[in-house]
């Protein structure tokens, strides 16, 4: 978030009357957001095509080392730019501590949705795994509703209800018997759920201090390397990790998982600084359509018909969602206006 210092700023009312003059690029928001689709439909191909002596947790780590070393660049540069970011010394020293207070905070949400993506995918299937992850935008709904105060109309309550009997059609394998549900499907559905609560906390942040996206990238990836590497030394010891990471084959799932993961990740943060989260986690909803094509092609996985009826209505919901979102947009800007 770029800041025009005038003059120092002292106090945490002055700093914010000088990061509001940021004027939101929604079209600039949305171009990224679709840019996410695209990558977020290939990362669950990169992973399910690892070989599985590769475990869920070392893969974790490696992709999580392999960010930190793609992170490295951007962030140099807004330490040569100390007057952009986190860095700035305009910053009021408690907003700053706040702050890199919230970051490792979130950078915990973060471990534990990656280790779940990872984990899910491979345990209950790239397609099933794919479609429940997109229920992402209905928990930023619920999350936007409670805590930032967002009403939502009797439109968009009924797509957000459409969209939670489709997720309960795909977990109980198209029976709506609860006892078909799938642990392991109910465990993708953690993934959306810590995405929600952490994007949300990340965007407050990003709108209330300088911080960069670099910066949050930066230290989110290191902060989850960091912890992962002290507990698989721990419970595993370091001769595994040191096997791993000198075997070609499997140093290049993580390093294309950890490169893919990161430019999705730099082009997210910029997608939600202009939008909301909620409506760049519906322009990626079809992100079910290409994890299904890879994994048909590239994993031999089968497309079933109730995954096939799932994966239409929680599209059409989400796009619905996304279109009711709009119209009140321009309603309010009409209402602006007049």
């Amino acid at each position: 978030m770029d800041v025009n210092v005038s003059k120092p700023v002292t106090t945490i009312t002055e700093f914010n009357e000088k990061i509001s003059a940021f004027q939101p690029n929604k079209k600039l928001g949305i171009l990224l957001s679709f840019v996410c689709l695209f990558l977020l439909g290939i990362l669950p191909i990169i992973s399910n095509s690892r070989p599985f002596t590769f475990s869920a947790a070392d893969f974790t780590f490696f992709l999580s080392f392999w960010q930190v070393i793609f992170a490295v660049p951007l962030f140099s540069l807004t330490i040569l730019k100390p007057e952009d970011g986190i860095f700035d010394k305009n910053i009021p020293t408690p907003l700053k501590k706040k702050t890199l207070k919230i970051i490792p905070i979130v950078s915990v949400l973060f471990l534990f949705s990656t280790f779940l993506y990872v984990l899910s995918f491979e345990k209950a299937g790239t397609i099933n795994a794919a479609i429940a992850v997109q229920s992402f935008p209905v928990f930023t709904i619920l999350l936007e509703t409670v805590f930032l105060s967002k009403k939502k109309n009797l439109q968009e309550l009924t797509f957000t209800f459409i969209l939670i009997l489709a997720l309960i059609y795909l977990g109980t394998g198209g029976t709506f018997l609860l006892e078909n549900v799938s642990f392991w499907f109910l465990l993708a559905l953690g993934v959306p759920i810590i995405w929600a609560v952490a994007h949300l906390t990340v965007k407050s942040f990003m709108e209330k201090s300088a911080i960069k996206p670099a910066q949050i990238i930066f230290f989110r990836v290191t902060i989850i390397a960091v912890i992962l590497l002290v507990t698989l030394v721990i419970v595993e010891g370091p001769g595994i990790l040191l096997k791993e990471l000198l075997n070609p084959e499997l140093q290049m799932y993580a390093v294309t998982m950890g490169l893919v993961y990161y430019v999705e990740l730099y082009n997210w943060y910029y997608a939600i600084k202009n939008i909301d989260v909620s409506i760049a986690g519906s322009i990626t909803t079809p992100t079910p359509v290409i994890t299904m094509v890879f994994a048909i092609l590239l994993l031999h996985e089968v497309l079933l018909s109730y995954q096939f009826v799932a994966l239409l209505l929680v599209c059409a919901s989400l796009y619905g969602i996304l279109y009711v979102d709009r119209k009140k947009e321009l309603k309010s800007k009409t209402a602006v206006e007049n």
